[in-house]
């Protein structure tokens, strides 16, 4: 029990653990001492002791490892990994495993090697601490028995530039038997099309005939589906999984659905606030008298906050993500989008999961790729736009002025929100179509390349800038 376990540390003595532990209902005394946390109150308040190696803050013991997130958000975090955590990733990866069988892979599959290509595993000592990105941190506690299977191995996942990682993972490519492969889809594609390249073949499936499973992860994977197929020669099966800074939180584990199953066994405890405007900040976080669910209280199809407290001391905690059950008896959700991904300045309370919808249709209508899509509501002479850049990969045989059109209507038919405000503060929709690579050379050169790097669907109006500023240059 995480109450139980940390009862003695700072942080459990200052909200009295140990008198929600002789309560008659420990989730509601729970909820009533505890309040919400974002990132940036958790580190002022109680992270920073942690991360300057102080013991027995949040979590018993002292923590060595800290996970270091990109920061599409804002400013680069640095995360607590305790080793229960990492044990639970552990154990999340083997549930993972155990969904594939669902999958009616043949058995030949199971002894086949699996290629893991996230951040270098060479992490950065820093004052005592070690310093990474969750993959690369996970990646390098990896069990001896599943060694043999791992690919590229610990040599070429320590290397820390990426391109002389992917030179290095090219050359030794045609040795391997690969039947899956894990990462983002972007950096996944991108590094596929390399190895493809070195060896001057057709497609994938020339250096890796019996690769079968792309496990995907941290996005939505649609965007990537037609380009995936060019570079394949024959069907695979997309998996998703949820791993975060924070934890494992769900991974599919069905065949008949593309929903993942929350690990709620795994040093995770879970809340969830209602998507509600009333009990949202305009940053995007959630309010403190807003209500949280159990579990046992959730709906299907309703959107929610995603509230989680672990084993890495983490208290109700606000990861930032929004979620969807598609099924509450199977616990099986959705990502809907993160918390400051909505586009809601002129309440409009756009959904990422809406806006991936909406440039889908678009795509199939147009029969156009669009990889890649950002947007951000911009102020102009007193009145708002959203001013959309869309990423295209190929060809692309439509207006930004049609796409601009397209967008609006389909979203004004699914947002009623969004109509309203159409009739009133938002004035105009803005299209942009640009080479989805720009985006890629553009995340290379303001954040970093590969790894657990994102480009965020929503941007505040000053990053909107910041992206036009690069463009200009190009």
């Amino acid at each position: 029990m995480l109450i139980e376990e940390a009862s003695n540390t700072s942080f459990g003595q200052h909200y009295n653990f140990s008198d929600i532990l002789q309560s008659d209902n420990m989730e509601e005394a729970y909820r009533k001492k505890v309040p919400y946390f974002n990132y940036e109150q958790l580190r002022e308040q109680w992270w920073q002791r942690v991360i300057d190696g102080e013991s027995d803050v949040t979590w018993p013991g002292k923590t060595r490892y800290f996970a270091v997130s990109s920061g599409t958000t804002s400013a680069r975090k640095r995360i607590p990994v305790t080793e229960l955590m990492l044990e639970a990733i552990q154990r999340g990866g083997l549930l993972q495993i155990k969904g594939v069988s669902d999958f009616d892979l043949a058995p030949e599959f199971f002894e086949r090697e699996i290629l893991m290509f996230g951040s270098s595993t060479n992490l950065k000592e820093v004052e005592g601490r070690l310093e990474g990105e969750i993959s690369g941190i996970s990646t390098s506690r990896i069990p001896f028995w599943f060694e043999c299977f791992y690919r590229p191995g610990k040599e070429i996942s320590s290397i820390d530039n990426w391109d002389e990682r992917v030179e290095a993972l090219a050359k030794e490519a045609p040795n391997w038997d690969i039947g899956a492969i894990s990462g983002i889809p972007s950096w996944i594609e991108l590094m596929l099309k390399k190895v493809i390249a070195y060896h001057n073949a057709e497609n994938i499936h020339d250096i890796w005939p019996n690769f079968e499973v792309y496990t995907s992860g941290g996005v939505a994977f649609e965007p990537y589906l037609k380009s995936f197929d060019k570079i394949c020669g024959k069907p695979i099966k997309v998996i998703d999984t949820y791993l975060a800074s924070e934890g494992y939180i769900a991974t599919q584990m069905r065949k008949d659905t593309d929903a993942m199953t929350l690990m709620t066994d795994n040093g995770i405890y879970f809340e969830f606030v209602p998507l509600n405007p009333d009990y949202m900040d305009k940053d995007g976080n959630v309010l403190p008298d807003a209500p949280s669910l159990r579990l046992t209280e959730v709906e299907e199809g309703e959107e929610y906050v995603l509230i989680i407290s672990t084993v890495s001391g983490a208290w109700r905690y606000m990861i930032g993500d929004t979620i969807t059950f598609t099924d509450v008896e199977r616990t099986e959700i959705k990502i809907t989008g993160r918390t400051k991904h909505f586009l809601n300045v002129v309440g409009s309370h756009l959904s990422v999961m809406q806006m991936n919808k909406a440039v889908q249709e678009l795509e199939d209508k147009y029969e156009c790729n669009i990889k890649e899509f950002t947007v951000a509501a911009v102020n102009v002479d007193g009145d708002y736009i959203h001013c959309w850049y869309l990423g295209v990969d190929g060809e692309c045989n439509i207006s930004n002025e049609e796409a601009g059109e397209f967008l609006d209507a389909t979203l004004r038919q699914a947002n009623k929100n969004y109509n309203v405000a159409r009739n009133k503060a938002l004035k105009g929709v803005e299209v942009n179509t640009i080479p989805a690579r720009v985006f890629s050379e553009w995340t290379e050169e303001t954040k970093k390349k590969g790894g657990q790097v994102k480009v965020p669907r929503v941007m505040k109006e000053d990053e909107m800038k910041e992206l036009e500023n690069y463009l200009r240059k190009k």
